[in-house]
């Protein structure tokens, strides 16, 4: 549904202006190169605080509180 959503923006784009948007075209896969690294770190991030949420209700888990 994104994609669909993002070719069809795309293609408004294309009829309205077509350089920006063959512009858009060529720079969307160096925009997705940049993103990765930022990636990496929100899943990196995000593993940690479920770590930390495990670890902090690990007592009452083993208290056998059902939550």
């Amino acid at each position: 549904m994104n994609f669909l959503l993002l070719a069809l923006v795309w293609c408004l784009l294309f009829a309205v202006a077509w350089p920006i948007a063959l512009v858009v075209l060529l720079l969307m896969p160096l925009l997705w190169l940049l993103s990765i690294p930022f990636r990496i770190v929100g899943v990196l991030l995000e593993a940690a605080i479920a770590f930390l949420r495990a670890l902090l209700f690990l007592p009452a888990r083993l208290l056998g509180h059902r939550g």
